[in-house]
């Protein structure tokens, strides 16, 4: 709240005051979030980190990328050949953003992936033989294979970052995914490199609809009200990667590779 509060309303004099009110009142609090001089701070100073949470960070990027694409009578999409076509769409990214609850979501899900964690399985492949598989939460095809392995009782977790996988890389860096799957110039699907397929956009979006599906399916999406966040995920999947590349190519564009390092 001090970054909020030192920002947008620095003349202010009792401070703690006003740092109450925006704990008690949610849209108080984001009209602040949305302010101007709080967006122009966060994209300009070069340590935001050491001053706000990630989370704060990119739910002040996603309102921006809001309250401009209100303003825009259109998206733009890459067509095959890599022209960019324009996608008179605006309306629904604005009505999906004006969800608080998926908006908040999104920036969680953003920040987590400024750090990945790597993990180091031990597991008996048979009698007397142990095996080490390692990974990290980035490593979707190994989330996917786990998600089938372990029991229903631990399986959101994986289907929640299955789908978060899916979302952040098509949003985020969709230029990465076409160039990985396809030739630039002539278009073919490149060849697969030892027992990984590649992944096209096209079955980034279909695994993460079904993976937010699945999310929204299980008990525990219930349990810490995240159903209809995923529900709206799952329908609006190709919607919701509109902000974050909106993001990615105004905001961020060079600094992705410094925020996002893996």
């Amino acid at each position: 709240m001090d970054f909020l509060v030192e920002t947008a309303s620095p003349q202010v004099s009792d401070k703690v005051r006003l740092k109450q009110i925006l704990i008690e009142d949610e849209d108080f609090r984001d009209t602040f979030v949305c302010d101007d001089a709080v967006f122009n701070r966060v994209v300009n100073d070069e340590e935001i980190f050491l001053k706000i949470s990630p989370v704060l960070f990119f739910e002040i990027l996603l309102r921006r990328a809001a309250k401009e694409l209100k303003q825009a009578s259109f998206t733009v999409e890459r067509a095959g050949s890599g022209m960019k076509v324009p996608v008179f769409d605006t309306q629904e990214v604005v009505d999906l953003l004006s969800k608080r609850d998926l908006i908040l979501y999104l920036a969680e899900m953003l920040a987590s992936f400024i750090k990945v964690r790597s993990y180091a399985l031990s597991f008996r492949a048979r009698e007397g033989v142990w095996r080490k598989i390692q990974f990290n939460d980035l490593d979707l095809q190994t989330l996917m294979n786990f998600s089938e392995a372990v029991d229903e009782n631990l399986r959101f977790g994986f289907y929640k970052r299955i789908a978060d996988i899916c979302l952040f890389v098509l949003g985020m860096f969709s230029e990465y995914v076409e160039r990985e799957y396809r030739y630039p110039f002539s278009g073919e699907v490149r060849p697969t490199i030892g027992l990984r397929a590649r992944i096209s956009p096209e079955d980034y979006e279909k695994e993460g609809r079904k993976f937010y599906r699945l999310a929204a399916e299980h008990e525990s999406a219930k349990s810490l009200d995240l159903s209809e966040v995923f529900w709206a995920l799952h329908g609006s999947f190709h919607v919701a990667t509109k902000p974050l590349k909106f993001i990615s190519e105004r905001y961020l564009h060079y600094k992705k590779k410094e925020i996002f390092p893996s």
